[in-house]
């Protein structure tokens, strides 16, 4: 069987997300799952001194090092984009214009309502989207795969249903 580019290029981010969580959930490095949920309350807590909160003292490691994970996300794709020279800042996306006008408050106030949800979500949760579709499909927990199903499923109906011309 002939792979293709990007077959390949899948099974080489595929091995590498399997080591970085093997790695990552090492009791030698951090003795967690993948994830990124837990550093906003973790910053939160550090910026107005909540650091004996219940909340805070419920988590078992708390997510310093995953404020580091965030960051190494955004400089990755920053780097990324600089180096394919697609960089460029904008406030309203092409697709976004094409459907829901021209307005970047609009787009403002809609990016941080989606955010908001999902930040609330991942906190109900008791986790992130990264956390348990990467780590727990990884450790074959079924909450994890039903968890992915879900999060598919609802990004398919709300995408038709927010991006319909009308």
């Amino acid at each position: 069987m002939k792979l293709n580019l990007s077959t390949k290029r899948a099974l080489k981010l595929g091995a590498a997300i399997g080591l970085l969580n093997a790695i990552i959930a090492s009791i030698y490095i951090a003795n967690r799952p993948i994830g990124a949920s837990t550093s906003y309350p973790y910053i939160t807590s550090l910026l107005f001194d909540l650091q004996n909160s219940v909340y805070f003292k419920s988590i078992d490691v708390p997510g310093s090092w995953e404020m580091w994970f965030i960051f190494g996300g955004f400089v990755g794709s920053l780097c990324i984009s600089l180096w394919t020279k697609k960089f460029k800042i904008t406030f309203v996306p092409k697709l976004w214009g094409q459907y829901k006008g021209p307005s970047s408050i609009k787009r403002l106030f809609w990016s941080f309502a989606g955010g908001f949800i999902l930040i609330l979500g991942a906190r109900i949760a008791d986790g992130c989207a990264s956390g348990h579709i990467l780590s727990g499909n990884m450790e074959m927990a079924v909450s994890s795969f039903v968890f992915a199903l879900c999060v598919g499923l609802s990004y398919l109906a709300f995408t038709n249903y927010f991006y319909k011309r009308g």
